[in-house]
């Protein structure tokens, strides 16, 4: 055998020997943690999780003393004290420490969801997000309040959750004045004013800020409501749209103005209510220079200058502009939802006329003006005496004569008539300065949605004239004056004399 044959055999034989050598294949899991059943590739992996069970945490910040267990989680907690996220998205905006951050953060843009629940069939971009999915099959919630004894399913909820105890909102907004109690919250609620909608619905091509509510509209589409109220039957597409309407049947409103008594069911209500004595409007039109204090507002508004009225009732075809608006409509037809004066029996189809109305049963004035100390029944009234005090310069405008912030003219339209855009009367040549009494006088004319008294025959054009005019026949004047003793069928009679 010629030396270049041996060489060739020695080889196969070494290769030979190798194969029977027990080996690892690549990717085999071999390290087995005996805590928790856990397979890892690499022994220096197995070391890295083994620290979770025995809870070390030898490596602290030095600024807010936070520990943790690996070297790697400090470095990377110590650049929330730097503030720099040198990784920006191209897509929404948002701003990232690290580059795989972004990476991860990319996926959400790209649709891909490579890791599906066996049980519900519901996606997610990344594994970790499934397995904290998992958790709320299994109906374990191992985490919960000191405070109150409320359960979660996973140590971040639960942590979410306790700030309500504290009360605590450190993040807030520069543009508007809202607090958060988590930094992460305040950085999804700046999109609203950067404007950008990086997700957008394939059917009507609305726009959203963030996935998890474009996941909420897409729902709306389907057809399908799956909560349903115990009380009236009436269905809902979402759990959060559930516990809003049930406050209708208990009429629970605790929570308070203190500026101006009008009080709310809902927390978030409240604040945002209170935004409108903050004075504060950073959303604008840019059609017209309007400004409001909700960006909801604003896109209400726009629909103004487009002329569409996409929503139309489908029992007396009148057409809408917003969808809560031809809802609140339908209240008119089919009684659900209306809300019932105690004393009179009269029905409304908002709390705030029914609380409006209210203050035509009383007598009392429990508003009073600081400065004069004029009472006022209503907050509403004291609010608009209240501008005679205010620094705001007020016009009395060319067309109607009545005094306005506004000086009536083309930019800037009088509140009371339009600055002089009148609505004319094609009939008899009548003039108005809103549309609304326009067509509120033209059903004399047509005939149409006329009341009719059932002692006289006379018509009416709104069943509140109707009712104001049958007080004349049932003879009833509760409305007693405190100087002279007269009686009035109304209140505008009252202080008439």
């Amino acid at each position: 055998m010629s030396s270049t044959q041996k060489d060739q055999h020695g080889a196969r034989s070494q290769r030979s020997q190798e194969a029977d050598k027990p080996h690892r294949r690549k990717r085999e899991k071999t390290y087995t943690c005996d805590e928790c059943g856990k397979d890892f590739t690499v022994k220096a992996s197995l070391k890295q999780h083994q620290v979770i069970h025995t809870g070390e945490r030898p490596f602290s910040c030095d600024l807010c003393g936070k520990s943790f267990s690996w070297k790697r989680s400090l470095k990377q907690h110590q650049l929330s004290h730097t503030g720099e996220r040198p990784f920006s998205c191209d897509l929404c905006g948002k701003s990232f420490s690290f580059k795989f951050s972004l990476k991860t953060h990319q996926l959400i843009h790209s649709g891909v969801k490579a890791y599906s629940c066996d049980q519900c069939g519901r996606a997610f971009t990344q594994r970790s997000k499934l397995q904290r999915h998992l958790v709320t099959h299994s109906g374990i919630k191992a985490y919960s309040c000191d405070e109150c004894g409320k359960e979660f399913t996973g140590k971040a909820s639960l942590k979410h959750h306790q700030v309500i105890h504290t009360g605590e909102r450190p993040f807030s907004c520069d543009l508007c004045g809202k607090s958060f109690s988590l930094k992460r919250s305040l950085k999804t609620h700046q999109l609203i004013h950067s404007g950008v909608k990086a997700y957008s619905c394939d059917q009507c091509g609305r726009a959203f800020t963030q996935r998890s509510k474009l996941q909420r509209h897409l729902v709306t589409h389907s057809g399908i409501k799956a909560y349903s109220c115990d009380e009236c039957g009436k269905e809902f597409t979402g759990k959060a749209s559930l516990k809003h309407h049930q406050v209708i049947h208990t009429g629970e409103r605790p929570f308070s103005c203190d500026l101006c008594g009008k009080s709310f069911s809902l927390k978030r209500s409240l604040k945002t209510h209170q935004l409108i004595h903050s004075g504060v409007k950073a959303y604008s039109c840019d059609q017209c220079g309007r400004a409001f204090t909700h960006s909801s507002h604003l896109q209400r508004h726009l629909v103004t200058h487009s002329g569409i009225k996409a929503y139309s009732c489908d029992i007396c075809g009148k057409t809408f502009s917003q969808r809560g608006d031809r809802n609140i409509h339908l209240r008119i037809h089919t009684r659900h939802d209306v809300y019932c004066c105690e004393q009179c029996g009269k029905q409304f189809i908002t709390h705030t006329e029914l609380q409006q109305h209210m203050f035509t049963h009383t007598e009392e004035r429990p508003y009073k003006c600081d400065l004069c100390e004029k009472t006022f029944k209503s907050p509403r009234h004291l609010r608009q005496h209240q501008q005679i005090h205010t620094r705001k310069r007020l016009y009395k405008c060319s067309y109607c004569e009545k005094q306005s912030d506004t000086d009536g003219s083309s930019s800037q339209p009088c509140h009371h008539c339009g600055g002089g855009k009148d609505f004319r009367c094609d009939l008899c040549g009548k003039t108005f300065s809103w549309q609304k009494t326009l067509k509120r006088h033209q059903r004399r004319h047509t005939g149409d949605k006329l009341k009719y008294c059932k002692e006289c025959g006379r018509s009416f054009t709104t069943s509140s004239y109707l009712k104001q005019h049958e007080l004349i026949h049932s003879g009833v004047k509760k409305h007693l004056c405190d100087q002279c003793g007269s009686s009035f069928i109304t209140a505008g009679f009252l202080w008439l004399e």
